[in-house]
């Protein structure tokens, strides 16, 4: 078989995957967050914080739970952290340094999970375990309940209160992803990775030292990495470490983890606003998108440049042979397409241009279809631009969903779609313009600025992966990439809960004869375009700088 055709056969099998659960996962996730009954742990947990779970929210009082939480989760982090050496289970490993406690702190909290350390040579059982992995659950979770609170504010009216967000919290968590990573962690360990909390092992003799490694619950902790797009990996190979992915089967499993949520919630956001036709508009945008980058991708990587690549049937460099071309490329789109950024090769290794498609999709926005919950609030924020640009081209008030989108609401939107793009260039212009930062790239030219970029866009879209090749474990690198992070993460999530309690206040305007049909495919030709022309006229000239420039010269 062709690698070609494996790579194609891949994709399809995968597709079919999502499409078998698409439906009863979307419909199951629209009823846990329209129940008004509460499972009886639920209700221990709501004693044990003191939460009234039938308490109405409005915009202020969701956004201070999310934030109080999240602070609450960096600070509980970083300390757990500066304590290590201290605690049971830790192997040995010393405390972590202040500035890379800070921003691994900031990188699990806000769902980004990059990591400027070795998994396996800093971090001990404790911290893996009732650190790391706690917060794979709850950042994922909290992203779910904002992206909940906005179909909320599209599904009321006249009403400002968009639910609770310790209810949502709680149920996303208990309901959906720890069933979900129960089942996922079963089939890895079927696959051949490890769970267990055994210590360090001295294996085999190289190069007159031995080689060592150390267990842990790694099943566990890689379901919920996927399931929640997370993507911080037990060890730093990430994905590509065989203790996590031991086969080309759990290559495709993980990459079915990481997409499942994110496509199914526009099935949630169908039922919840009373229209499955809007929810698959959506769905349309968002499969447009990640087809049209895997077959780029693929593209890229396949076209033999060179007898090195014709032997090898690609570009193989960085790639496992597990997994190859085609399955390395899809992994690549899925995890940059979501906020997962969890990686099975180094994108630092694939085509100049190929590293350019992993960068542009994270510049996107991350929507296509985006990370838990992130990635259905950022495209319903596009939808809310597309609308608007086709009210100006047509001279109507913009309407989406039976609601107007006035001046309030597109400012909201607007400042969204900025905040991203500002954190990522300007930290990547003030990286290469300091004297000190530079020396962390381990390329020069295109290529060296393409891993600064990178490093920027993946923080500020809460992505996480890395381009290789750059030593982000420096005090510049940790405590910028980790406010990146926390802003990257929080600010849009106050444009989101703030546009969601203007639609909720809302009275429904009626459809008219002149209303744009959004659940048509016309709607989903312009969304398409809005998010490209809307990336491209805002990234174009760095990624002309970096990936492109590598790309064309060779």
């Amino acid at each position: 078989m062709s690698p070609v055709l494996a790579g194609v056969l891949q994709l399809l099998a995968l597709i079919a995957a999502l499409a078998l659960a698409y439906v009863p996962l979307g419909d199951y996730m629209a009823k846990v967050y329209s129940s008004d009954k509460h499972w009886r742990v639920e209700k221990w947990i709501y004693k044990g914080i003191g939460a009234n779970p039938n308490t109405e929210m409005r915009w202020p009082a969701y956004l201070r739970g999310v934030l109080a939480f999240s602070a609450v989760g960096v600070l509980f982090l970083y300390l757990l952290q500066r304590l290590q050496g201290h605690l049971p289970g830790s192997l040995g490993f010393a405390a972590i340094d202040p500035d890379q406690a800070f921003n691994t702190a900031a990188s699990f909290v806000t769902n980004t999970n990059w990591q400027s350390y070795y998994g396996e040579q800093a971090m001990g059982h404790v911290v893996q375990t009732g650190g790391l992995a706690v917060q794979n659950f709850v950042s994922a979770a909290v992203g779910i309940a904002v992206a909940v609170a906005l179909v909320r504010g599209f599904s009321r009216s006249r009403t400002g209160e968009l639910g609770n967000f310790w209810a949502d919290l709680v149920r996303g968590t208990v309901r959906i992803l720890l069933p979900l990573s129960v089942v996922a962690a079963i089939i890895l360990v079927a696959c051949g990775a490890i769970q267990n909390f055994s210590g360090i092992h001295s294996v085999g003799q190289f190069m007159g030292g031995s080689q060592q490694w150390n267990g842990g619950a790694v099943a566990s902790q890689e379901a919920i990495k996927e399931v929640g797009t997370n993507g911080g990996g037990y060890f730093n190979a990430n994905s590509a470490h065989p203790f996590e992915n031991p086969t080309p089967f759990s290559n495709l499993f993980e990459i079915f983890l990481l997409l499942v949520i994110p496509f199914a919630l526009t099935r949630t956001f169908g039922r919840m606003v009373g229209s499955l036709k809007q929810g698959y508009a959506i769905l349309a945008t968002m499969a447009t998108i990640w087809l049209g980058f895997i077959a780029l991708m693929m593209w890229t990587e396949f076209a033999h440049h060179g007898p090195a690549f014709q032997i090898a049937g690609g570009a193989m460099e960085g790639k496992e042979t597990r997994f190859g071309v085609g399955g390395s490329s899809i992994f690549a789109v899925s995890t940059t397409l979501t906020s997962t950024g969890a990686v099975d090769s180094f994108h630092s290794s694939f085509t100049g241009l190929g590293g350019g498609i992993t960068i542009l999709g994270m510049q996107l926005g991350e929507i296509a279809p985006g990370g838990t919950g992130s990635g259905l609030y950022g495209m319903l924020i596009m939808a809310v631009i597309a609308v608007f640009i086709a009210g100006l081209m047509v001279g109507r008030t913009p309407e989406y969903l039976g609601k107007k989108i006035g001046t309030r609401e597109i400012k909201f939107a607007a400042c969204y779609i900025l905040i991203t793009p500002a954190l990522a260039l300007v930290f990547t212009a003030a990286a290469m313009a300091l004297p000190t930062p530079g020396h962390s790239m381990t390329n020069s030219g295109a290529h060296g600025f393409s891993e600064i970029l990178y490093a920027y866009t993946s923080g500020a879209n809460n992505n996480g992966s890395a381009f290789a090749g750059l030593n982000a474990d420096t005090q510049w690198f940790n405590s910028t990439i980790g406010i990146v992070m926390l802003l990257g993460r929080f600010l849009p999530m106050v444009f989101v809960l703030a546009l969601a309690g203007s639609l909720a206040e809302q009275k429904p305007v009626p459809a008219t004869a002149g209303t744009l049909r959004t659940e048509k495919p016309l709607f989903t030709g312009l969304l398409v375009g809005a998010i490209l022309i809307i990336t491209g006229l805002t990234y174009f000239p760095a990624l002309a700088l970096g990936p492109l420039a590598e790309g064309l010269a060779s």
